[in-house]
């Protein structure tokens, strides 16, 4: 079965959406150039909180 809590990218796609929400960018180019940006804003350690955030042994950045 499929656990999306055990999945650090659902963690990921949950906040991004709650950005795109908050930005709501009417035009497809807006779209696209708002999710690069916000891609480039996810760092490292944050990613690394994700995964034990979801239950993963601790990983090192």
């Amino acid at each position: 079965k499929y656990s999306p809590d055990l999945n650090p990218i659902e963690q990921v796609f949950a906040k991004i959406k709650h950005w795109m929400r908050q930005a709501q960018k009417r035009t497809v180019d807006d779209t696209w150039r708002h999710l690069g940006y916000l891609a480039n804003t996810i760092k490292p350690d944050e990613c690394a909180n994700y995964f034990t955030n979801a239950g993963y042994a601790s990983v090192k950045t």
